[in-house]
């Protein structure tokens, strides 16, 4: 089998603590307190010594561009049906037990298991891995984690890699991890006489990668093989069936090896053929041409056998043709009547916007509140990004630091008040209601429980809301212009696409406290639509007209890189 190796960095003990060792007595009058390394003092007390006296005189921060992760090497060679480990640690060792550990595949998204908040998360593990891997987290206090990998399969094939994610710093090793399984032990059969010989037909199964086919006579000569294929089934693995023609003075010894290529492994029958059994030896053949003669009575009566069969079966093809046409007949129906009640939820839906209209109200920004990185505009109608601007402002308690929001003037704490906002193009934003109190010197979740009813959008098409957790949205039209209705009290926020008249979502709540409009246009991220986000004057208009766009796309990526987001 293959023999996976762990590599460990060697340990050196610096000269000046072991006994003897060269400017001993310099570099020792440095420590007020150090103990007498003599002779008769272990190497592994030493050792131990050495190991908390570095402890001590190590600074309070390490510099993060020193942190590496190291992995388990550059390629990992794994068998078919059993495990695997994949060992991850920091050098220099750090306690990594509040730090997020993710095992990916080829990118981070691809989650093969997740260690965060001092927990294993498996909401985000790709399906191919559930319930095959397993943590082994005894020293974690040290940096060093090991993942185990179970049921190995050849779809794990690939490159893999560990990331190490704290506070101030990211990193992460890749290696790639070789499948190779060697199949059963190959099968000759006899396949009776051809082309003056006997043929022979090998299979085997189970084999990975794409096994290679021989055939070789008793003197270890190569026989061309007569036919040869190898499938691939559901699981990844290759069966392989090939045959070959064994001619006469060819007798004895013949043998099938089937080798794999990465293990370099091959697996061998032999079988033994006597003279008597071959064309022209054989007293049988004969026997066996006589019986050819009753050959066209037995073609006959199958071809009187198959006729009824197709008969039969081509009544019961009408049969099922005819109750195609009825079930289509009856989908069709059913069809009708979704359509029906799609637009009657559509007009329901427009009519509830235009209800929400009559409450529309004016809404600023408050500069006051908005992140250095925000622009508001004079007439306090549209906020946009700017380049970041680094440093806070001492004692601004009413500027938010950690968000790259900003928040109305106007403060609700009853009634109904509709607003919209003009979102354009952008490829990203958030839009709603917030407790007028939230703390902006720090960073908090977007959802109710912290006091933030939002929806937003992500990656140009990723429509959501955090209700607490991620709910995706399905729009037929992408909005350009989002209306937003507050009833105070009845606890409701509703969110509409002003480009059709539709509604998007609807949060129910309790609201406890004044409330004030979000806005959060996001950094710019490249696009090539970097629209401000605008309050649209009143009077309300209504419905707008769809904007074609070829760009436009409904593919739903998943990218969970906002902290803000909780994913």
């Amino acid at each position: 089998g293959a023999k996976i190796t762990r590599n460990h960095l060697p340990f050196q003990t610096p000269c000046c603590f072991l006994p003897g060792g060269p400017h001993c007595q310099e570099e020792m009058v440095d420590f007020p307190v150090l103990p007498d390394f003599s002779q008769q003092v272990p190497l592994s007390n030493n050792l131990f010594l050495f190991t908390h006296l570095l402890l001590l005189l190590w600074p309070g921060e390490m510099n993060s561009e020193e942190v590496s992760v190291v992995g388990p090497g550059e390629s990992i060679l794994a068998l078919v049906g059993e495990e695997v480990e994949f060992s991850c640690h920091l050098s220099p060792y750090l306690d990594a037990e509040d730090m997020e550990i993710r095992w990916f595949r080829s990118r981070t998204s691809e989650v093969v298991h997740l260690y965060q908040g001092r927990q294993e998360l498996y909401s985000q593990q790709m399906v191919q891995f559930q319930n095959r891997t397993k943590l082994l987290k005894d020293d974690i206090m040290d940096g060093s984690v090991n993942l185990q990998l179970l049921g190995i399969i050849p779809a794990d094939e690939g490159l893999y890699g560990c990331r190490f994610l704290s506070s101030n710093f990211s990193r992460e090793a890749v290696w790639e991890l070789e499948v190779a399984g060697m199949g059963s032990d190959p099968h000759i059969s006899l396949e009776g006489f051809k082309d003056g010989g006997i043929q022979l037909k090998c299979s085997s199964s189970g084999w990975y990668p794409k096994p290679q086919a021989q055939w070789k006579d008793h003197k270890g000569q190569c026989l061309p093989p007569k036919m040869e294929a190898i499938v691939q089934d559901a699981q990844g693995l290759f069966n392989l069936e090939t045959s070959v023609i064994v001619q006469g003075g060819a007798h004895s010894n013949v043998s099938c090896s089937i080798q794999n290529s990465l293990l370099i492994q091959k697996k061998e029958f032999t079988i033994q053929i006597a003279d008597a059994f071959l064309p022209g030896t054989s007293p049988w053949k004969r026997a066996f041409l006589g019986s050819l003669v009753g050959l066209p009575f037995l073609l006959a009566f199958l071809l009187t056998l198959a006729l009824y069969f197709f008969q039969k079966e081509r009544r019961s093809q009408e049969k099922l043709k005819e109750q195609a046409e009825k079930d289509k007949g009856r989908l069709t129906e059913e069809l009708g009547k979704l359509q029906t009640e799609l637009d009657w939820r559509r007009a329901e839906g427009q009519a509830e916007w235009r209800a929400a209209q009559q409450y529309a109200v004016h809404v600023t920004l408050d500069p006051a509140s908005a992140h250095r990185s925000l622009v508001v505009s004079e007439d306090g109608k549209s906020v946009s990004s700017c380049a970041a601007v680094s440093g806070s402002v001492a004692g601004d308690q009413q500027r938010f630091s950690e968000q790259t929001c900003v928040l109305s003037c106007e403060r609700f704490s009853a009634g109904r008040h509709y607003w919209e906002v003009y979102v354009g193009r952008r490829s990203r934003w958030f839009l709603g209601v917030c407790l007028a109190a939230v703390a902006r010197l720090e960073p908090v979740r977007l959802s109710p429980a912290s006091g933030y009813w939002v929806m937003g959008l992500w990656n140009h098409c990723e429509y959501f809301v955090l209700d607490p957790h991620r709910i995706p949205l399905t729009l037929r039209v992408p909005p350009r212009c989002v209306g937003i209705f507050l009833d105070w009290e009845a606890g409701k926020l509703s969110f509409f696409n002003v480009s059709d008249g539709s509604h998007i979502f609807t949060f129910t709540d309790t609201f406890s406290g004044t409330l004030c409009a979000y806005f959060r246009p996001r950094a710019h991220d490249g696009g090539e639509h970097p629209d401000p986000l605008t309050i649209c004057p009143l009077p309300i208009r209504g419905t707008q007209d769809l904007e074609e766009d070829d760009h436009d796309t409904w593919l739903q990526p998943y990218e969970p890189t906002d902290p803000t987001l909780g994913l």
